[in-house]
């Protein structure tokens, strides 16, 4: 099984950044969390660095695990699971490398966007806040005492 790994990343004004795919990727158009495949030899955490540097040229600077999913395409052989972090960036500024266009978009704005197939109930999760990534990424950074 292929696994890949997508950043949910979240402004201080609770605008997260999705990206649209090239015309000439598969998925053409669909948008998206940034993010990628695990190549050999990498852990989920180092990969997310990698991929946001190549296809944002930004700095990750933490991350935390919010969930994973399950998904095959008709496109592409095999099951495919994803996993999404919150992660937090250190730049302000974004130079889109890989991507047609990104968004910076509120989470009740989210499913006005075509989404790939597989990022569907997060985006529920998100949209209705039942998932906050900011929260998942502090509590993260700060475990309860025990």
């Amino acid at each position: 099984m292929k696994v890949v790994v997508a950043a949910v990343i979240e402004r201080s004004d609770r605008r997260f950044l999705i990206g649209q795919r090239r015309r000439h990727d598969t998925s053409p158009l669909k948008w998206e969390f940034p993010g990628g495949k695990i190549e050999e030899g990498e852990t989920p955490e180092a990969a997310l660095a990698r991929e946001l540097r190549e296809e944002l040229g930004v700095t990750m600077e933490k991350c935390a695990e919010m969930g994973r999913t399950r998904h095959t395409y008709a496109t592409s052989p095999g099951e495919l699971e994803i996993r999404f972090y919150a992660a937090s960036i250190k730049e302000n500024e974004i130079k889109p490398k890989a991507f047609e266009q990104i968004a910076w978009v509120l989470p009740k704005e989210l499913g006005s966007y075509d989404f790939l197939a597989a990022n569907t109930e997060l985006i529920a999760q998100l949209a209705t806040d039942r998932l906050k990534p900011s929260e998942i990424l502090e509590r993260a950074a700060n475990p309860p005492a025990k």
